[in-house]
């Protein structure tokens, strides 16, 4: 495979990695607290040696698939009603314990189950500033959730729901379409900022994920039909040089 075709290819794996990743933030438009995957894009430079220097540089640059990150961009509250239905206005995570370990969330769509944990809607527990479940009693049916996280029911005081930060939030990572990995410490957030009643929605924005989805499909057809040409050009210069009548 010739120098050209092997620069184009890794820009067309570059572009196919961007249409799945505007894929998956469509799918995900409507799973609260989703936050909308981004791409980022650098040359690797390859230096050439013992050639002759082509005008402007020594080096070949190839498309590169840095790393993926997740917009930071709160999405919009929306008022269900459910006393359980928690959205967190600002910064921070709800906390929940996974067969994993404990894992971050935004999306607070929480439930009851039969012992009367609190959990979100895979099942896994919310904690609180102690690390522990949070669980309501049989009794408690008038739950109520202060902005600090404080929860209490008509029988008094029932736990306070953590809500952390990561220490570094660059060492995040996403663990399917609502659970991050905080990579390291996390520290309980100030003065959060609770909301009942509501859930965030996803930050993703159907139509511009749409326009980069195009913009994406354009420029993969463009790189197909460089490399259709390359391999075109390539066998007519074969033929040529094989053809002893020339």
């Amino acid at each position: 495979m010739d120098t050209t075709t092997s620069i184009i290819l890794s820009k067309l794996t570059a572009q196919q990695r961007a249409m799945d990743i505007a894929a998956g933030n469509i799918a995900n438009a409507s799973t609260p607290g989703y936050r909308a995957e981004r791409m980022v894009f650098t040359d690797w430079l390859s230096p050439q040696q013992n050639t002759t220097a082509p005008k402007g540089d020594r080096n070949l640059a190839f498309t590169q698939d840095r790393a993926t990150y997740r917009e930071p961009a709160e999405g919009t509250l929306t008022q269900t009603g459910n006393p359980l239905d928690m959205a967190i206005s600002g910064n921070g995570y709800f906390t929940v314990q996974t067969a994993a370990g404990t894992r971050l969330t935004r999306a607070g769509r929480f439930s009851l189950q039969a012992d009367g944990t609190i959990v979100d809607t895979n099942g896994n527990a919310l904690l609180d500033t102690n690390s522990q479940p949070l669980k309501v009693g049989v009794t408690d049916t008038n739950l109520t959730v202060t902005a600090d996280g404080g929860i209490s029911s008509q029988n008094g005081p029932i736990g306070k729901i953590a809500i952390v930060a990561p220490a570094d939030p660059n060492r995040m990572t996403a663990e399917g379409g609502r659970l991050f990995n905080a990579g390291g410490p996390t520290t309980q957030v100030g003065i959060p900022k609770l909301v009942q009643g509501t859930l965030e929605d996803s930050n993703v924005q159907p139509i511009g994920e749409l326009i980069r989805m195009m913009d994406t499909e354009r420029n993969f057809q463009f790189a197909t039909q460089f490399i259709d040409a390359e391999g075109q050009r390539h066998q007519t210069a074969i033929d040529k040089i094989a053809d002893p009548n020339i």
